[in-house]
């Protein structure tokens, strides 16, 4: 195997092109075997084995610096540069991350899960080269997924403003949802092309910025140059002021060698314009693009996801039925959704949805902006957003929904130790996040009667932006109506009346908890007063001040990070009373790649060292 035989890209470099036909084969096989068995990043990854091989034939990593845009197309990167064992030998297959990261390899310029951010490191990289009168490539790949995100759109006029070398790489599939122009500004016109009907945008060009262009989203550019093989006649990147070149047979290795060579160590801005298949090689990943964008493990042979099913209801099943009921029965209802719609409705179900269903593409920001829009005009916006994905919208949040205090309904998935854990894309940071934003009410619901009786107050009420920590779990059911009036705010719910202990069990952690008071009762004699406090975003200060003429001990439970968090909002209030405060929750780290249990009681998050801890201050 030619594969094996490449430690660095330096090895890459003394072969024949036949050999280097055999590395990309063999890369795709590797990417096959790995990805059926193990998950991971699909079709991004197959898409990119032949560029990647050709930009290591060609360029000089690393001292020609890679920077992949989101990088879960960086697969073959890693293969090439001396992490080939973690693709080709399953035992190995765990000791790289999905994503580029400096800690593995010089090669590996960021930590990078996030995306539209390529561009801007590229154009600081560079600046900084030019700073230090060195000489080398910076070469940055951006999906066209990516070029949704408004930091793209900066990112591109910084590169061509600065007018040194930096080469953008536009791996254009033909695969994202929607999108367009810079900053914020360029993903509210493209939203604005995009839903066509009546908005009137006036450019007021005083010669001193970027004048935008409405005519249309990202992807009908790209559509035009792809249909006019470069030709277009509104070229978008040209404008920019890009040297630009398209190249149609984006899995060709030998016409995108010729490319890379053409253009290396050019000394001004180049974009080059390359279209891939994604999933290419591969028949089920080119036909079914979005199913294949990520996942696993599969029947390598028939792409069968060989998932563990679960039966009945879900959270996140019971969560897209009740938006699709509210859509049907109600044509003010919206959903807003940035990129990544399957977290709550399928293909078929946003077909249904129709016009009631919004994709800005991959694009928070414009999402959370225009979801305060669609509230101050008399919509019902819901926003559906991954709790990793949400951080980048904290000035959305904080100036235009709460500062404008618009009803938008967000429901945030994913937000949870046991959810995403790669160290980039961590679900947990989210209550220091929302907390303590004012107006904001941020409602954890413990069972399926909460959460939709939470679901409905938020989407009718109009008074706050309220957002759902969707539970992560399994389903819980109580098999009692909850009738809470949640307009009375930050009211908790003491599901069980005791002395000496109070617990607080927020969320996801409510059931441990209800274990926590068990092994109190049933062990030690001791009835605590559980708390179901609902309410992330505010304190019920009549209990907590009702707390001290009984209790020793108050214990707050919360499925995230501990400084910050709602544990310390409590600790903080009881601060000059008699209680001994207790919060429990995860460090404040970016913990990478771990085990959810293993986390948890590396923090002290079990029941055994919870009692522990209580029976030591009783005494």
């Amino acid at each position: 195997m030619v594969l094996e035989t490449i430690a660095s890209p330096q090895d890459l470099k003394k072969l024949s092109r036949e050999d280097l036909q055999r590395v990309v084969d063999e890369a795709r096989q590797a990417l096959l075997e790995k990805t059926s068995q193990h998950g991971g990043h699909n079709g991004p990854n197959f898409g990119m084995v032949e560029m990647t091989v050709a930009m290591h034939y060609v360029f000089n990593s690393p001292v020609d610096k890679f920077i992949f845009d989101v990088s879960h197309q960086s697969y073959v990167h890693k293969m090439l540069t001396g992490r080939a064992q973690a693709f080709l030998d399953p035992d190995h297959y765990d000791d790289v991350s999905g994503y580029t990261n400096p800690k593995e390899s010089e090669h590996d310029l960021f930590t990078i899960g996030h995306t539209s951010t390529s561009l801007s490191l590229a154009s600081g990289v560079a600046k900084a080269r030019d700073l230090k009168d060195e000489v080398y490539n910076v070469v940055a790949v951006i999906g066209d997924g990516s070029l949704s995100g408004g930091m793209a759109y900066e990112g591109l006029n910084q590169i061509t403003t600065e007018g040194t070398n930096t080469i953008v790489i536009v791996n254009d599939n033909d695969q994202s949802i929607a999108a367009n122009p810079s900053g914020m500004a360029y993903e509210g016109l493209n939203q604005i092309t995009t839903e066509g009907t009546n908005t009137i945008v006036i450019v007021n060009d005083n010669d001193q910025s970027i004048a935008a262009n409405p005519t249309g989203g990202i992807y009908t550019a790209l559509r035009d140059l792809r249909e006019n093989n470069g030709k277009a006649a509104n070229n978008f990147f040209e404008a920019f002021g890009f040297d630009y070149h398209y190249l149609e047979a984006g899995n060709d290795l030998t016409q995108l060698i010729a490319l890379f060579e053409e253009v290396k160590d050019a000394n001004h801005p180049v974009l080059l314009h390359i279209h891939t298949q994604k999933g290419h090689g591969v028949s089920f990943m080119e036909e079914n693009r979005e199913a294949f964008h990520a996942g696993g493990p599969y029947i390598p042979e028939t792409g069968e996801y060989l998932r563990h099913t679960t039966s009945g209801e879900t959270y996140n099943s019971i969560t897209t039925e009740f938006v699709l009921d509210k859509i049907e029965k109600d044509p003010t209802v919206v959903a807003v959704n940035a990129g990544t719609p399957m977290f709550m409705l399928n293909q078929e179900q946003r077909q249904k949805a129709g016009k009631q269903f919004v994709d800005v593409g991959i694009a928070e920001e414009e999402a959370a902006t225009m979801a305060a829009g669609l509230a101050k005009n008399g919509a019902k916006p819901i926003w559906y957003v991954a709790a990793p994905f949400m951080q980048r919208t904290y000035d959305q949040w904080s100036h235009d929904i709460a500062l404008n205090n618009l009803p938008v309904t967000t429901l945030v998935y994913s937000a949870s130790v046991s959810a995403m854990n790669d160290e980039s894309h961590l679900g947990f940071f989210d209550i220091p996040f929302l907390a303590h934003i004012p107006n904001v009410v941020y409602l954890a619901p413990t069972s399926k009667e909460e959460h939709l009786a939470m679901l409905d107050w938020a989407v009718e009420q109009n008074e706050h932006p309220v957002a759902i920590r969707i539970p992560v779990g399994p389903l819980r059911e109580t098999g009692v109506a909850d009738t809470t009036d949640y307009s009375i705010l930050n009211k908790n719910q003491v599901t069980q009346k005791g002395s000496k202990v109070a617990i607080f069990g927020l969320g996801n952690f409510y059931g441990l908890a209800e274990e926590v008071a068990k092994e109190l009762a049933d062990k030690h004699g001791i009835t605590a007063t559980l708390v179901n406090p609902k309410f992330i975003t505010g304190l019920d200060e009549e209990l907590l001040d009702s707390l001290e003429s009984e209790h020793q001990v108050a214990v707050t439970l919360e499925d995230g990070v501990l400084e910050g968090g709602y544990g310390q909002m409590i600790a903080s209030y009881l601060g000059n009373t008699d209680i001994k405060i207790q919060n429990y929750g995860v460090e404040k780290a970016f913990h990478d790649r771990y085990n959810p249990k293993e986390l948890l009681a590396e923090n002290g998050v079990t029941v055994d060292n919870i009692v522990k801890n209580i029976l030591a201050s009783l005494a």
